[in-house]
Order: structure tokens, then sequence, then C-alpha cells
């Protein structure tokens, strides 16, 4: 996915992971019941905050890792009909590894 938007400072741009619309046991799960998602794939990243001092802080999240983010944080936009979300590193609890 081609997006023209860079996040500034510290902030990420994430494409939110859907859940699975069935449970495992058979139930399907309508959209209005369905939980915000809180996993997702980093599209863009920021080049890190300032710091007192003046130095850039080197971000910990790349382009391509699945992240793990608050489940009220950050905000939701929305670029050619896909929803994505902007948030700040602070907002983002953990990476997955491979």
């Amino acid at each position: 996915m081609a997006v023209n938007l860079q996040p500034l400072a510290d902030r990420v741009l994430v494409k939110p992971i859907e859940k699975e619309e069935m449970t495992k046991s058979g139930i399907y799960i309508p959209d209005t019941a369905k939980e915000k998602p809180q996993e997702g794939e980093v599209i863009a990243v920021g080049p890190g905050k300032m710091s007192e001092d003046g130095k850039r802080i080197v971000m910990d999240i790349k382009v391509g890792d699945t992240v793990i983010y608050a489940k009220y944080g950050g905000m939701e936009i929305k670029i050619d009909g896909e929803e994505l979300m902007i948030l700040r590193e602070s907002d983002i609890m953990a990476k997955k590894t491979k």
C-alpha cells in the first residue's frame, strides 16, 4: 500500500488488522459487536522525537512491524477508503517478533 503521508516526530501510521468474523465454535460476529482492533501493521514512521538538548531520539518501531497498541490511543483517519491509525510511539505497547 503506497501512502503519501509522512508522520511527524514520534508518530506512527498503522493499518489495523481486523479479527476473524467467526469464533472457533462457528458463530459469526456482526460488525456492531466487534471490538476495536488493537493490532496493526506499521506502514509509515516519523523521524523520532527531539530531546531537550536538541538530539533526535531514534524510533524503536520500523515499517513492516506488527504492533499491539492502546485500545483508545491515537487518531483514526481514512485515506482512499482505507481506515488507518496515527499513534504516538508511546501508545504502542509491544511489537510482535518474527
